[in-house]
């Protein structure tokens, strides 16, 4: 069955010219003008990527982004004129998985759609089989449903800091670097992806109250990565 990618963008020009780079690729293509209506479409179509324009009127697209995260995993490229670094890593932290600036060449965007639709493949697929996870007295992890828990209590994670901790649960014991890291969480390496890395473990270490209990349970390997040690009966 061909996969289904919705364009979001009040551009139509922009519209018609990603359909006209996407369709040879066996992708069925559906148009949004707006924010709300995109939101709308990706309830109603489930679609296997989201193609998102920034500057839109009424919602714009680092708002429609943080609301999509709230509903889905969709992977999510945003395709924009906005092109700052700051930008962009606004774009990230709504949570977004490419950053495409325009004017677009359509080999790259080809390659980066399907880098997005390989490992949205794969991810489903380790997801599908992966019963792994993680449990002591204070923390519980479960791979399989994507549920967190502190001292009993759910805890909410963004789609980054999830699958940051995802990665260090599948090898723990083994120290991962902040590249592998990146390409896990992130799909590519990016100019600022250590500190992005850096940045998100914080945040995640932030929520699991790491250390709060008496035991930490992400460590840093100075020059190599981070790990994430069990939690054995003696500590």
């Amino acid at each position: 069955m061909a996969k289904k990618v919705l364009v979001v963008d009040d551009d139509p020009e922009v519209g018609r010219l990603l359909e006209v780079t996407l369709k040879p690729m066996d992708l069925v293509v559906h148009q949004a003008y707006s924010g709300i209506d995109g939101l709308q479409k990706a309830y109603e179509l489930h679609p296997d990527l989201i193609i998102l324009d920034v500057m839109m009127p009424g919602m714009d697209g680092f708002d429609v982004c943080s609301r999509l995260r709230e509903m889905a995993g969709t992977p999510v490229l945003m395709l924009t004129a906005r092109n700052s670094d700051m930008d962009v890593v606004r774009g990230f932290n709504a949570g977004v998985d490419d950053y495409v600036k325009k004017p677009f060449r359509g080999k790259e965007l080809e390659a980066r759609v399907r880098a997005l639709l390989r490992r949205a493949e794969a991810t489903a697929s380790v997801e599908a089989v992966s019963t792994m996870g993680y449990s002591d007295s204070i923390l519980e992890i479960d791979l399989q449903s994507q549920t967190v828990k502190v001292c009993g209590r759910p805890l909410e994670l963004s789609p980054r800091e999830y699958g940051l901790l995802a990665c260090l649960i599948r090898d723990q014991g083994k120290v991962i670097s902040k590249r592998e890291l990146l390409r896990e969480a992130w799909g590519e390496p990016y100019a600022n992806g250590s500190s992005l890395v850096t940045l998100y473990i914080y945040y995640l270490r932030k929520k699991l109250e790491d250390g709060e209990h008496g035991f930490h349970y992400i460590h840093n390997l100075w020059g190599r990565g981070y790990w994430f040690a069990p939690r054995t009966k003696s500590d």
